[in-house]
């Protein structure tokens, strides 16, 4: 670390000051899934993005070494869920490696263009990918909404310090 005046102590650029900076940030929480040649993927994400109203767009990043990345790389159509508080043992199935992500604890249904959707979510989507841009060890994915459901009840999980969260008022 060094000392600049007036700025305080800093660090070089690196992957753990990135990490350290982010546990700082508080993000909603998302899985994002996708229907894969052997199966049902997905996976939990934080770095979900509003794009654009006109289209209805989003974004989101996934890393090209993620066991879900070769269904995402391939596939048409994605479905993006916002979590509930109530959801912490779901966004920790899909944060986990090895997971059996739609096993029987997982309430899902295939929904439109065989894109899997996640039961009780806050609200869903499904979206038609448009572009895959490279960035780093990641893909930022742009995806056009075709349709979704904005209704669930509850209040949204988040991630903040290394953990699930909640709001609090």
């Amino acid at each position: 670390m060094t000392a600049l005046p007036g700025l305080g102590t800093h660090q070089l650029a690196s992957p753990d000051l990135l990490r350290s900076t982010f546990r700082r940030h508080a993000a909603g929480v998302a899985v994002i899934t996708a229907r894969g040649a052997a199966g049902p993927v997905g996976f939990t994400a934080t770095s979900l993005t509003s794009v654009s109203a006109e289209p209805p767009m989003i974004s989101f990043g996934v890393g090209t070494g993620a066991s879900s990345w070769p269904a995402i790389a391939e596939a048409e159509h994605i479905g993006v869920h916002i979590l509930g508080e109530h959801q912490h043992e779901l966004a920790a199935t899909f944060a986990r490696s090895g997971a059996d992500r739609f096993g029987a604890a997982t309430a899902w249904r295939e929904g439109h263009e065989g894109v899997p959707v996640l039961d009780d979510v806050l609200a869903w989507l499904v979206c038609r990918i448009v572009a895959r841009v490279p960035a780093g060890d990641h893909r930022i994915v742009l995806a056009e909404v075709v349709l979704g459901d904005p209704t669930g009840a509850g209040r949204p999980l988040l991630y903040h310090q290394g953990r699930f969260t909640a709001l609090r008022d």
